[in-house]
C-alpha cells in the first residue's frame, strides 16, 4: 500500500492510506543504518501486518519533492506563517527569521495575521505594506473558538489558499493558530474511522509535527509553536539573498557582492532612504547579519 506519513512519534509512524485509514507503522532498520529518517509528509510504501489492528511496516520512502529542516517535513507546497495583529503584538524579528528560513529552503510563504478584530485598520495597513512590498501575500483573519466561518473573518480565503496543497503552518504560541486550524477543519474528518484514537489527538498540545487532512489532496502540517528561532547555518554573505525586496536594487550597487550594510553607493540603502524598502525589515536584516557574523567567530 502507498500512503502519507501524517505523524511520527517515539519511533512510530502513522500512515494515512486513502480509502483504508491510518496504519501505525515501524520503519525498517535499513533506514536507520542508511542514516535516513522518515518525515511527516513523506509518501511511503507500507506492508500491512495486521489489517484489523491497522499495523504495518514502512518499507520504502518514495522520492521527495522537497524537505525542510525546521519544521522537519517533506513534500510541502507552501508555508503559512501565523502571527497575531495584537495580544500578543507581533514580533517582526521572529517573523523575519521564519521568512529567511523558508526563502533559504525555497518554500513559498503566505503570511496570516490573526486576531484582526483586536487591531485597527491603520496597523493592519502598515503590516500589509511592510510585507506586501517585500513580495509576500498578506492575509488577515479573525478566527474564534466555536464560531462558524463568516464572510468577513478571512478564514474562507485561507481555506481557498490551501486547496489541493500540502501547507506547513507555523507560528508562535498564543496567536490563535490552533483556533484557526480548527476553523479550517470544520466538520472534516478522515473518512475511515477514528484517527484521533490512533494518533492521540487532543491529549496534549502540539509537540510534534503532524499532517492534518482537510479534503481531497489538501493537508496542513501543524507544527509546534515557536518563541525563538535560529537562522540556518549559512554564510553571512548569503543572507541578502533571503530578502526578496533587495533583488531589484542590487544591480544598482557599485560593488559586486555588496551586502548592503557598510558599502558606499549601495542601491539597497538608497532605496531604503527613499522609503522603498521597509526600515523594520532592514533593521532586522542587520541584526541577523551581525548574529551570523558573530556566530562564525567561534
Amino acid at each position: 500500500m502507498t500512503g502519507t506519513i501524517i505523524k511520527g512519534i517515539a519511533g512510530f509512524y502513522y500512515v494515512y492510506v486513502n480509502g483504508s485509514g491510518v496504519y501505525e507503522c515501524k520503519a525498517k532498520g535499513a533506514f536507520r543504518k542508511a542514516g535516513i529518517k522518515p518525515l511527516v509528509g513523506d509518501s511511503v510504501e507500507i506492508a500491512v501486518l495486521d489489517e484489523k489492528k491497522k499495523l504495518g511496516n514502512v518499507e520504502k520512502i518514495l522520492p521527495r519533492k522537497n524537505s525542510i529542516v525546521r519544521p522537519a517535513v517533506a513534500n510541502v507546497d507552501q508555508a503559512l506563517v501565523i502571527f497575531a495583529t495584537a495580544s500578543p503584538e507581533p514580533n517582526l524579528n521572529l517573523l523575519d527569521r521564519f521568512l529567511v528560513m523558508m526563502e533559504y529552503q525555497n518554500v513559498p510563504v503566505h503570511i496570516c495575521f490573526n486576531k484582526m478584530d483586536l487591531s485597527d485598520a491603520k496597523w493592519q495597513s502598515e503590516l500589509a505594506e511592510i510585507y506586501g512590498n517585500a513580495g509576500y501575500e498578506v492575509h488577515f483573519t479573525a478566527a474564534k473558538k466555536g464560531e462558524d466561518v463568516g464572510e468577513d473573518d478571512g478564514v474562507g480565503e485561507i481555506r481557498e489558499l490551501l486547496q489541493g496543497k500540502i501547507t506547513t503552518v507555523a507560528g508562535p504560541s498564543g496567536v490563535g493558530k490552533s483556533t484557526l486550524i480548527n476553523c479550517l477543519k470544520g466538520d472534516v474528518v478522515m473518512e475511515t474511522g477514528s484517527v484521533s484514537e490512533k494518533i492521540g489527538r487532543g491529549k496534549h498540545t502540539t509537540r510534534h509535527s503532524q499532517l492534518i487532512y482537510l479534503g481531497d489532496d489538501t493537508f496542513i502540517v501543524d507544527t509546534p509553536g515557536f518563541s525563538s528561532m535560529y537562522i540556518p547555518e549559512f554564510e553571512k554573505e548569503d543572507l541578502k539573498d533571503c530578502y526578496p525586496e533587495f533583488d531589484k536594487y542590487a544591480n544598482e550597487c557599485k560593488f559586486l557582492g555588496c551586502v548592503h550594510i557598510n558599502e558606499p553607493k549601495c542601491g539597497v540603502k538608497d532605496a531604503l532612504a527613499r522609503g522603498e524598502i521597509s526600515q523594520e525589515r532592514y533593521d532586522n536584516y542587520k541584526l541577523l547579519y551581525e548574529e551570523i557574523a558573530s556566530r562564525r567567530k567561534y
